[in-house]
């Protein structure tokens, strides 16, 4: 997702947060400490998988259980930590409120026993060396379930902020862009999402996957939008799917599967993946046409790993490089590219339902940043477009600022450009570009415009 949140934490912090020591953790600890870790800034994709490797097999599903739903209820959770603590806890006892937060949740939203739940919460606490906060989990936990309906009628008129879960400068945001979908959008922005899964067409086809899932007892549904997409009843390890290790299918989001058809590139067309990280889209473009001759850039050398890996195991071919897409000077050989794939950076706003932690971490000050360098990225790969070569600008973003708006105002910059209308049954025409709104037919929030240089 290049959308990812900045990552506000220090390393000083990380260094000295706890768990990191040896002794095994349960759950609920090794879920407090992803919470807390989000909570000093850190991002999921970064705090997440470092704890689960730490983690017993067992565990693991658990774990990513609890951490998404926490950061998912955050608001409320505070909200009912508040007004059962007779006084804030201390800073440096941040990772104690991530675990009573922890201890919520299992109370309010999971079927478990709710001894089980006190029990191992408590546990917790003395497995993070905090023996003290043991009695004060247990008397929390347990005036939770002595006043468990006082707390959620007080939660009904609770401020806004807090009753949709979403912070106060995004709400506003979503009210002057999308005033008649508020509702569902705020709704959709906090569900469980779907586990969705692109099909290798070039290997197989959807209905054959199917059949070959339904006697791998995995039920999954074929998109109703998107050919290549099929969504799974249940979430699985994606170890279990058939042709995976084969690369005969990826995880993607219907939404996101969107961009090798709309690009629509050729074979041996020279095609550039300007964002390229985690290298979904790349891949999807190579499996469409297997000989273009493609670049795959990404500004973060770390996260081209995972373009290396999913290109290893679909036995698909690209040149994978670690630069700037806005400066080309800095690796661009002169050879124009006749199709441009910008997944740009963006508020990830349409994809908060599967990074909790973008509504807990995004800023209304990193607004204004995004667009300017949306703009500089545009501005910087026009030129390297050849003649009667396409363009394809995307973002996981619902604001109108960095998808119409932003497509706007570089047609005006720009009067050699031509915007391409895109083909209708998905998503909401815009003025320029299509949106699709978070939910839309089980798709993630994400918006297209194609634009395209004359002969």
């Amino acid at each position: 997702m290049n959308g990812r949140p900045p990552n506000r934490a220090k390393a000083a912090q990380r260094r000295h947060s706890p768990g990191k020591g040896p002794g095994p953790l349960n759950a609920q600890a090794s879920a407090a400490l992803i919470v807390h870790r989000v909570d000093q800034g850190e991002s999921l994709s970064t705090a997440l998988p470092e704890r689960l490797a730490r983690s017993n097999d067992a565990d693991r599903g658990r774990i990513q259980e609890i951490a998404y739903g926490v950061l998912r209820e955050a608001p409320r959770l505070d909200f009912l930590a508040d007004r059962l603590l007779s006084q804030p806890l201390r800073e440096r006892d941040r990772d104690i409120h991530a675990l009573l937060q922890v201890g919520l949740y299992q109370l309010w939203r999971l079927a478990i026993p709710t001894h089980a739940a006190v029990n191992e919460t408590v546990n917790a606490a003395r497995q993070l060396g905090k023996d003290w906060a043991a009695g004060l989990l247990n008397a929390v936990l347990r005036g939770f379930l002595r006043q468990r309906e006082a707390l959620e009628t007080a939660l009904a008129d609770a401020p806004e902020a807090v009753r949709l879960g979403l912070p106060g400068w995004l709400l506003n945001r979503l009210r002057a862009d999308w005033p008649e979908q508020m509702s569902a959008l705020t709704t959709a922005s906090l569900a469980r999402p779907p586990m969705t899964l692109r099909i290798n067409l070039a290997r197989t086809t959807r209905d054959e996957w199917l059949r070959r899932a339904h006697e791998a007892g995995i039920p999954a549904l074929p998109h109703p939008v998107v050919n290549s997409a099929v969504t799974l009843e249940t979430p699985c390890d994606v170890r279990r799917l058939p042709g995976f290790t084969e690369g005969e299918v990826s995880v993607q989001d219907a939404a996101a599967q969107l961009c090798a058809s709309l690009l629509d590139a050729g074979d041996r067309q020279r095609v550039l993946d300007a964002c390229a990280a985690p290298g979904g889209k790349t891949l999807a473009l190579l499996e469409r046409a297997p000989q273009l001759d493609m670049l795959a850039l990404d500004i973060d050398a770390t996260r081209l790993g995972r373009v290396h890996e999913n290109l290893e195991r679909a036995g698909l071919s690209a040149v994978v490089r670690a630069a700037d897409a806005a400066r080309p000077d800095e690796w661009w050989d002169g050879r124009p590219f006749e199709r441009i794939l910008l997944d740009a950076p963006c508020s990830a706003t349409g994809v908060i339902r599967r990074h909790p932690d973008i509504a807990r971490l995004r800023r209304p000050e990193d607004i204004d940043p995004l667009t300017a360098r949306q703009a500089e990225l545009l501005d910087a790969l026009w030129p390297l477009l050849a003649p009667g070569g396409r363009l394809l600008y995307a973002t996981c973003s619902i604001l109108r600022v960095e998808n119409e708006l932003q497509i706007d105002a570089f047609l005006r910059r720009h009067p050699d450009a031509h915007e391409i209308r895109l083909p209708e049954g998905w998503g909401q025409a815009r003025p320029q570009g299509r949106q699709i709104l978070t939910g839309e037919d089980g798709m993630d929030g994400f918006y297209y415009a194609l634009l395209e240089k004359p002969a």
